[in-house]
C-alpha cells in the first residue's frame, strides 16, 4: 500500500491503482478499515487515469458483500455510509444526478461535520462531482483553513488544487490562479509531480480566461510533460481545453475545434469521462464559429443533444442556459433570437457571471452580423462588464473589439503592450481586419473570426490599402507598428 500511495502522488496512476486495488483486496478479511483507505486511493487512481472501468471496479472494493466481512464487522454502521458512497458515485457514472444527490447529500453532511482536512477534502470533492459549486468552495475553504493551521503539508497541495478547481468552474478565474499558484508553491516543497499537473493544467485554464497566450502555454505544456508521462488523462484533458479555449479567446475558432473534438468523443484515449459533457459547449461554439457545416457534422447536433440530457439531470447549475445558447448558435434566425432571449433568462437564476457574459457576447455577435447595431451594442456593453467583473481579461478584449465593430468607443481601456492603437481614418470593422491580417491571417481566417464575407474581407482590404497608402499586408503591418 505505501508504493500505491507513493506512485498516486508522484508515479503512473495506473500501476499506481492496480497496487492500491490489491491492497484493498488482501486487507479486506483482516482490516476493513484499512482495506477502505486502499479503495478510496485506487478510485482517485482510476479518476486520474480517466479509467471508468477502474473506477468502478475500486468502488466496489468499498462495499464487498457482507458475508466477506468478518462477522465481527459485519453490521458495523459505518457500511451503510460507504455503501450510500459507492451507489451515489455510481449513479453519477450513470447519469442519474437525483439519486446520487438523495446519497451522497447526506456523505458530504457527515464527512464535514468531521473537521478534519482528508474529510473536508473528500467533502469538497463530492460537492464539485454533484456540480454544487458553492458548498464545493466552501468546504474545501475550510479544509484548507484547516490543513494550514494543523500543518498538513502533503495534504495541503491536493485541496489547493481542488479549491482552484472549484474556483474556476464558478467563473472566478483570479482566485483560481491565487490558489494554484499556492499550491504549486505548496507541492514543490514535497513533490507532488502528479498533484502539479493538475495545478499547471488549472493555471492553463484561468490564464485561457484571464492571462496571455505565452502563460496558457508554458502551463499547459508543464503539465502534459507530466500527464503524458504518468497517465493522467484528467490533467491532460483540462491543459488540452486550456489551448483550445486560448484559441477561441483569440477568434482561432478552427484550431480550438481541432483541439476539442477528441476531448469530447466517446471511447479510449479520447477525453476524461467524468470531464467530457463540460467540454461539448466550447466545442459546439468553436464549429460554429469555425464555419462547419452542421448537417455534415452530425457529431456537434448528437453531442448538443448529449449535453442537454446531461444538463437536465441537474449535474452543473449553469447548463441549462448554456444550452440555450449553443441551441441559438446553431438554430436558424427565425429561432436564434428566441433563444438567446431565454438563454439570458436562465442565467439570471444563477450566480455565473462568465457564462453570462458569454451568452450577451454570443448574441450581440449575432445581432452585428444581421447589422442590428444599437441593439447589439447593449448586449456587448454587456458582455463587457461581465467578464470584466469575474476577470476574464481575454474576453474583455474580445468584448470590447466586437463593441468597436458595432461602432461606439470601448468600455475598457487598452493596457499597455495590448496591441498597436486605432486608427482614426479607419473603421472599427476596417480596423480588426487590418490587425488581423497584419498577424499574419488570411482572407478566409479572417472572415470566419469575424463571422463575414471573404468577398467583404477583400472589399474591405481594398479600401484600407489606399486609405493608408499601403500596397501588400507586409507594408500594411510596418504602418500598423509605426
Amino acid at each position: 500500500m505505501p508504493l500505491g500511495l507513493r506512485l498516486l502522488r508522484d508515479g503512473p496512476v495506473a500501476d499506481a491503482h492496480h497496487l492500491l486495488l490489491l491492497a484493498s483486496r488482501t486487507l479486506r478479511a483482516t482490516d476493513v478499515v484499512r482495506s477502505r483507505e486502499a479503495g478510496v486511493q485506487a478510485s482517485l487512481a482510476a479518476w486520474s487515469a480517466g479509467d471508468r472501468e477502474g473506477y468502478l471496479t475500486a468502488l466496489d472494493a468499498l462495499s464487498p458483500p457482507v458475508g466477506e466481512i468478518p462477522a465481527a464487522d459485519a453490521h458495523d454502521p459505518v457500511d451503510a455510509f460507504w455503501r450510500a458512497y459507492g451507489d451515489g458515485m455510481r449513479s453519477v457514472l450513470d447519469g442519474d444526478f437525483e439519486h446520487a444527490e438523495a446519497l451522497l447529500g447526506p456523505v458530504v453532511n457527515v464527512l464535514s461535520a468531521q473537521q478534519q482536512p482528508s474529510r473536508l477534502l473528500s467533502a469538497g470533492t463530492i460537492a464539485l462531482i454533484l456540480g454544487d459549486l458553492a458548498t464545493a468552495r466552501k468546504v474545501l475553504g475550510q479544509a484548507l483553513a484547516t490543513a494550514r493551521s494543523e500543518a498538513a503539508p502533503t495534504l495541503l497541495p491536493r485541496i489547493l488544487e481542488h479549491l482552484a478547481y472549484a474556483e474556476l468552474r464558478a467563473g472566478r478565474h483570479h482566485q483560481a490562479r491565487v490558489h494554484a499558484e499556492a499550491g504549486l508553491e505548496a507541492a514543490a516543497e514535497h513533490p507532488q509531480r502528479n498533484v502539479t499537473a493538475g495545478l499547471s493544467a488549472i493555471l492553463a485554464l484561468a490564464a485561457s480566461i484571464a492571462g496571455d497566450p505565452a502563460d496558457v502555454a508554458a502551463h499547459a505544456q508543464a503539465a502534459l510533460h507530466i500527464a503524458h508521462a504518468h497517465g493522467l488523462t484528467q490533467a491532460r484533458t483540462l491543459a488540452e481545453w486550456a489551448r483550445a479555449r486560448a484559441d477561441l479567446g483569440r477568434g482561432n475558432a478552427e484550431h480550438a475545434a481541432a483541439r476539442l473534438a477528441p476531448l469530447v468523443a466517446a471511447g479510449p484515449r479520447q477525453g476524461h469521462f467524468g470531464l467530457r459533457m463540460l467540454v461539448v459547449p466550447c466545442y459546439v461554439e468553436a464549429a460554429v464559429l469555425a464555419g462547419y457545416d452542421v448537417d455534415a457534422h452530425e457529431d456537434v447536433e448528437q453531442l448538443l443533444g448529449q449535453y442537454a440530457r446531461w444538463a437536465a439531470l441537474g449535474a452543473d447549475p449553469q447548463a441549462p442556459a448554456i444550452v440555450l445558447r449553443c441551441r441559438a448558435l446553431l438554430a436558424g434566425d427565425e429561432h436564434s433570437e428566441g433563444l438567446f432571449t431565454s438563454a439570458l433568462a436562465e442565467h439570471e437564476k444563477v450566480d455565473s457571471p462568465y457564462e453570462h457574459a458569454r451568452t450577451h457576447l454570443a448574441y450581440g455577435m449575432w445581432l452585428r452580423r444581421r447589422r442590428r447595431f444599437v441593439e447589439a451594442r447593449t448586449q456587448l456593453r454587456s458582455a463587457v462588464i461581465g467578464f470584466d467583473h469575474c476577470g476574464a481579461d481575454v474576453w474583455t478584449h474580445q468584448a470590447d473589439a466586437e463593441l468597436r465593430a458595432a461602432g461606439e468607443t470601448p468600455l475598457t481601456d487598452p493596457s499597455p503592450g495590448s496591441g498597436p492603437q486605432p486608427l482614426p481614418q479607419l473603421t472599427p470593422q476596417q480596423l480588426r481586419i487590418a490587425h488581423s491580417v497584419a498577424q499574419g491571417a488570411t482572407n478566409r481566417e479572417v472572415a470566419r473570426q469575424l463571422s463575414i464575407s471573404t468577398r467583404t474581407v477583400e472589399y474591405h482590404l481594398r479600401n484600407i490599402f489606399t486609405q493608408l497608402g499601403v500596397r501588400s499586408r507586409v507594408a500594411l503591418a510596418r504602418r500598423l507598428e509605426s
